[in-house]
């Protein structure tokens, strides 16, 4: 889920004024401009969406982030669930397309959750968020499973055919997802690869 340094910090009279909107975040998490970091980048499928990041090393868990979609000023908190990225799609509006499609993808599949977290576009063994803590059998299994997601070309209706290795709670599975142009995604099919494994995707973002 993005790993580059496309980040930029925010400082100064700019981090005093939005910690000012946000805190506390969702009521319970407290924000100060000595320790609280934040950071923002642009997204490929928005004209002029950002994605904020939020970061403080007292709030637990100790690897908690708290994510934000900003538009016109306005935020919307990306809580794990789907609402305020379907808010942001219709209002933005998103354009997806072939380049980006693979981008919203893994935005949508990490920060719109199940019960047992997100569902992680698993493409790397250097995504920080697959687990690291790894016995030598899980880590071949991992290894022998994740691969780049492709792009599959449209269907009749128009909508972006894909395919992805989906790492969801404690199992690796193939998906096949169809992205609308709306930015509605449904998951086609999806076949179990490794199942039971001993950890889990751990990425709280509230």
């Amino acid at each position: 889920m993005y790993i580059d340094d496309k980040w930029t910090p925010v400082q100064g009279e700019e981090l005093e004024g939005f910690l000012g909107q946000i805190d506390p975040v969702g009521g319970k998490y407290k924000v100060k401009s000595d320790t609280t970091e934040v950071q923002w980048r642009m997204l490929p499928f928005y004209d002029q969406v950002a994605l904020i990041r939020v970061k403080d090393p007292a709030w637990t868990p100790r690897n908690l982030f708290i994510y934000y979609l900003t538009d016109k000023g306005n935020l919307y908190w990306l809580n794990g669930t789907s609402p305020p990225i379907h808010e942001v799609n219709a209002k933005a509006p998103i354009k997806v397309t072939e380049e980006n499609v693979l981008d919203y993808l893994r935005f949508f599949c990490f920060f719109v959750r199940g019960e047992e977290g997100p569902f992680l576009i698993a493409e790397s063994m250097d995504d920080p968020y697959l687990p690291t803590d790894l016995d030598d059998k899980t880590r071949m299994v991992i290894e022998g499973t994740v691969r780049d997601a492709s792009f599959e070309g449209m269907n009749e209706q128009g909508h972006f055919l894909c395919d992805a290795v989906v790492y969801y709670s404690n199992a690796l599975f193939i998906a096949n997802f169809a992205v609308q142009p709306s930015g509605m995604i449904e998951m086609l099919d999806d076949e179990p690869i490794a199942a039971d494994l001993p950890v889990k995707v751990d990425a709280p973002v509230s």
